[in-house]
Parts: structure tokens; C-alpha cells; sequence
């Protein structure tokens, strides 16, 4: 800076109206014309629009007008004035984008297709993964899920369901046949072991029963449910069918129990005319009263000795 006035003290201090003053005027201040602030030689910090180029450093004097800029290129022209940032001192960023290619276009975006396939990878190797762990690991659960729980085909084969061994108990239950000596005697009968034939024990049977009145009861036990059953009797008729009435707890079954001459005996020959006949009553579960008796009507000259029952209706 050489000697003299310059102008204000600093660059700071000039005044852009001392023109207006008169120790402004007295310094020689004046009306602007595009430099300074009105001093003489002041200094001029009035920038024009894009004045200063990227990586340019101003040549410009203290005090002097700042040299124009040149005239920048045509739109889609390259700049003289523009420098990249590569050519910086010290060098651009080594992360610094690319400029585009072909044509000044967009620049590429990341790379989805590379990361899509990236993915599909990952999910295929957890998923063989996964399923190579599990065929591993039946053996193991199978195992385990044996020892853990109870076997349920054991349990099947040793006790059936509730009502598959209710059914079969059923079934299976026999209701052992009554002689003539554990028969209820009514009225004037009475037992005789006189004929042969018989099959109770002692080939007794009961005789006498060819009066109003007379009968035979039996008091079944143990019946194991509600349903039609088959009542048994053997018999023996002196060559002619025979009829009496059966009473089931009380009531008269239907019609007459019937007493035919089934082994077609001779007449008057009982040893030859010993048969079996039944006939299929209702009976409760638990105990039963089966009577037969000779009433008005019947025909009751019979000998008796066996009475049996059976589930359902059958005939042997």
C-alpha cells in the first residue's frame, strides 16, 4: 500500500455517503462511479454475480477493478472455467460419484439385481437348513414322543372301550339252566322221578301238574339287561300237545307257553315224548319271576324238568 490517503483508516471505516459530508468533501470524497465507496483509491468490495471462478484465485490489486469474467460456454457446452473437484490440490475424494455416461444421463442407481440375488441365496441356505435340521431331528422326536406318552395300542388291546366290554359282558353272560329241585312248587305239584328221560340231576322232574292252580316258579337272577330273551323248557307229553300260561313278573305273557308234542310220542307214553319248546318273553336287568300255570283252559298234563333263558330271540 503506498503513502498517502487512501481514504478511510480501513477498508471498514469508508463511508459510502462522506461525499455528502464536509470533512468527507475535505478528503476528497466524491459521488460513486462503480469503484469504491466515494474515496479516493478506497477499497472496492462490490462483487458482480459469478464473478469469482471455481478454482481461480483473483489477480486482482488492492484497490483496482476485479478483471471480468469471461463469457461462459453455451448450454451443453464444456466450461473453460470449470474445474472438477479432482483437480483440486490434494485431489478429489477417492468416494466421489462418477460423472455420467453416455450422454450427460442419470447416473446408475445401486446395484438391486446383485443384491436381489444376494438375498435368494440367504433365504435358500436357511431353508435347506432348516429342513436338513428337521430330517435329522425325526428320529430323535419320534423317540422321544414314544417314550413321553403312553402307548395307546396297549392300553386298546388290554381293556376295550366301555361299551364294546359292556356288549360282549352281555353277550357272554349265561344265565345257568334250573333243575326241577330249585323250582318254586304251587298248588298240589310235586316232584316225581318215576319216568325216565329227565336231564335234571337225579332225573327228577315235576309232576302233577294237570290241575287249576298248580305251577312251577323260577326267580332269575342276574340278567344283565333290558331286552327280549328266549325261556327253555323240556318237557314230556303223552303223545299230545299240551298249553300252559306263563306270568312274567306279575303279568300273563301273550298267549299260552306252548307244550307240543314235538318227539311225536305214542299216546299215554311220556318216557318217548320228552322234547324242549320255548318261547321269547321281555325280561328287566336283575332279577326275574317266570311262572307257569295250569288256568282255566290250559292243557297241563306235563311233566317238567329243566328251565333255561338265553339273550335275544333264538331257538336252541
Amino acid at each position: 500500500m503506498t503513502s498517502g490517503n487512501n481514504g478511510a483508516s480501513t477498508p471498514e471505516d469508508d463511508d459510502p455517503f462522506g461525499y455528502l459530508y464536509a470533512d468527507g468533501q475535505a478528503n476528497g470524497a466524491q459521488p460513486p462511479s462503480g469503484g469504491g465507496y466515494g474515496y479516493p483509491n478506497s477499497v472496492s468490495r462490490v462483487r458482480a454475480v459469478g464473478e469469482r471462478q471455481y478454482g481461480q484465485q483473483q489477480t486482482a490489486q488492492y484497490g483496482q477493478p476485479p478483471t471480468m469474467p469471461q463469457q461462459q460456454g453455451a448450454y451443453g457446452q464444456p466450461n473453460a472455467h470449470y474445474a472438477a473437484p479432482e483437480n483440486f490440490g490434494g485431489g478429489g475424494p477417492s468416494t466421489g460419484r462418477q460423472p455420467a455416461q453416455n450422454g450427460g444421463g442419470r447416473g446408475r442407481g445401486p446395484n438391486t439385481k446383485g443384491l436381489l440375488i444376494g438375498a435368494v441365496a440367504v433365504v435358500a441356505a436357511v431353508v435347506i437348513g432348516i429342513v436338513v435340521a428337521m430330517a435329522n431331528g425325526d428320529d430323535g422326536s419320534d423317540d422321544n414322543k414314544a417314550s413321553d406318552q403312553p402307548s395307546t395300542s396297549a392300553s386298546a388291546s388290554a381293556s376295550p372301550s366301555p361299551s364294546e366290554s359292556a356288549g360282549d359282558d352281555e353277550n357272554k353272560t349265561e344265565i345257568p339252566p334250573v333243575d326241577a329241585k330249585a323250582l318254586n312248587l304251587g298248588g298240589s305239584a310235586a316232584l316225581a322221578s318215576d319216568v325216565e328221560g329227565a336231564q335234571a340231576a337225579g332225573g327228577v322232574y315235576v309232576g302233577n301238574l294237570n290241575q287249576v292252580g298248580n305251577s312251577v316258579t323260577w326267580t332269575v337272577n342276574g340278567v344283565p339287561s333290558d331286552g327280549t330273551y328266549t325261556l327253555f323248557a323240556h318237557y314230556s307229553v303223552p303223545g299230545e300237545d299240551q298249553a300252559m300260561t306263563l306270568t312274567v313278573n306279575g303279568k300273563t305273557f301273550g298267549s299260552k307257553f306252548p307244550l307240543e308234542n314235538y318227539a311225536k310220542g305214542p299216546a299215554g307214553d311220556f318216557v318217548k315224548g320228552w322234547t324242549t319248546s320255548y318261547t321269547w318273553p321281555t325280561l328287566t336287568k336283575g332279577t326275574n319271576t317266570l311262572t307257569l300255570s295250569c288256568q282255566d283252559g290250559d292243557k297241563c298234563n306235563v311233566l317238567l324238568d329243566q328251565l333255561w333263558v338265553k339273550p335275544g330271540q333264538v331257538k336252541k
